[in-house]
């Protein structure tokens, strides 16, 4: 077996878990919402769904960004391929910002603000979440 070969198993492994990630993230987070709504919490059912889903969703796009960069980088290193990766991690970026802000209510760069007694705010659904 050549590098190039076990690289490009490693790249595709890396794949599979990425897609592994977000889909056992949906059912776990799809079962987790059906059984809050079976115990009568409805209340913060939807909220909690959607977070549980966006953070399966992010890891499963780091995976996939990092056996993009696994692939590319160590199997075809050309300028052409470097460049589309460029534009999928760019893209991929973008997504994993916008899920955080959905997920947090604030960018990855913002910290949370520090509370009266010292203590992070609370870690909870953005202010404008409906």
């Amino acid at each position: 077996m050549t590098f190039n070969e076990i690289v490009e198993a490693v790249g595709k492994a890396v794949d599979a878990a990425g897609v592994a990630a977000m889909v056992i993230g949906a059912v776990i987070a799809a079962v987790s919402a059906g059984t809050h709504l079976q115990r009568g919490h409805a209340a913060n059912t939807y909220r909690r769904f959607r977070q549980q889903l966006g953070r399966s969703i992010l890891l499963g796009l780091e995976l996939l960004v990092a056996a993009d960069i696994i692939r590319t980088v160590a199997v075809t290193p050309t300028l052409t391929s470097v460049a589309v990766l460029a534009g999928i991690v760019a893209i991929r970026t973008f997504l994993s910002f916008s899920l955080e802000l959905e997920i947090t209510g604030r960018w990855p760069w913002q910290q949370s603000a520090p509370s009266t007694d010292g203590s992070a705010a609370r870690e909870g659904p953005p202010a404008f979440d409906a």
